[in-house]
């Protein structure tokens, strides 16, 4: 029989050992780097996210002003036209009055400089 080196008795414990500390150390370092990634995925949804709505938001802007006028607009319009005729003919009842008073001074011509 071929002579066969005895191993000492406390080799293979410290050899488990260490590949369990080996094993124990990869482990952590993949949940860090699970989290890290997970942190940046997060991040780069949130991102995606945002800008989704922007774009969302700048599309309903231009349909809505690409968009046929509905009756309530119409009728907005109308109020507010009525509005500026009321005001309008309040200020063509003051001007006869300002007029009378005098009306406005011509302007003078501006004094040429000398060079």
């Amino acid at each position: 029989m071929a002579d066969r080196k005895s191993t000492p008795a406390g080799l293979p414990d410290a050899v488990r050992e260490a590949v369990e500390r080996t094993l124990d150390a990869t482990r952590e370092s993949a949940q860090t780097t699970r989290s890290r990634a997970q942190e940046a995925v997060d991040e780069l949804v949130k991102s995606a996210e945002a800008g989704a709505g922007a774009v969302r938001e700048r599309v309903r802007g231009a349909i809505d002003e690409r968009r046929p006028a509905t009756s309530d607009d119409l009728r907005e319009l109308r109020k507010e036209l009525r509005a500026i005729g009321r005001r309008l003919d309040a200020i063509e009842e003051r001007l006869p009055a300002a007029r009378a008073g005098g009306g406005p001074r011509k302007r003078q011509p501006a004094k040429r400089r000398a060079s």
